[in-house]
């Protein structure tokens, strides 16, 4: 690689950076916003029924592994992450900002869907205790929507 070539594609670590970014930024904003929504509910019915706290912290365990995933995909996208000296290309970039922007996305709308079906959950077996398989049925359905884009995400990272 001469030098011309160097200095055109030396920003090319940029969108690797981004990449790693977006995976944790977003997919920790998603599982914010599921502890943040299903918690307060747990917090709010816990009152009434005391007994249910311990059974209905589910929604909250599993928008923690939703910033579980997003941790996964910025540490193997930093990890390959070199100096354009070092043959980091403008390709490997793009690649593991898309790796990042799909890791990150998918686990904001995971966090969302686990937040929103937690608060609804809580409530309900709040009043009918029997709700609750459908309450985890749900949920696994919500969490699953991180882990394709966690799977893309590792996909993506394993082409460069």
């Amino acid at each position: 690689m001469d030098a011309d070539e160097i200095e055109i594609h030396m920003y090319a670590p940029f969108f690797g950076a981004m990449g790693a970014f977006a995976a944790i930024t977003f997919s920790s904003m998603g599982a914010n916003f599921g502890t943040w929504k299903a918690g307060s509910t747990i917090g709010t019915a816990g009152v009434v029924k005391p007994d249910i706290v311990i059974k209905s912290l589910l929604p909250v365990v599993m928008a923690g592994i939703i910033a579980i995933y997003g941790l996964v995909a910025a540490v193997l996208i930093s990890n390959n992450i070199a100096s354009s000296a070092e043959g980091y290309t403008l390709y490997k970039g793009y690649v593991h900002f898309g790796a990042g922007i799909a890791v990150g996305m998918t686990g904001l709308a995971a966090g969302i869907a686990i937040g929103i079906a937690g608060d609804a959950g809580v409530r309900g077996i709040t009043e009918e205790p029997k709700l609750y398989v459908g309450m985890v049925l749900i949920l696994i359905f919500s969490e699953v929507l991180g882990l394709y884009g966690l799977i893309v995400g590792l996909l993506l990272t394993t082409k460069v």
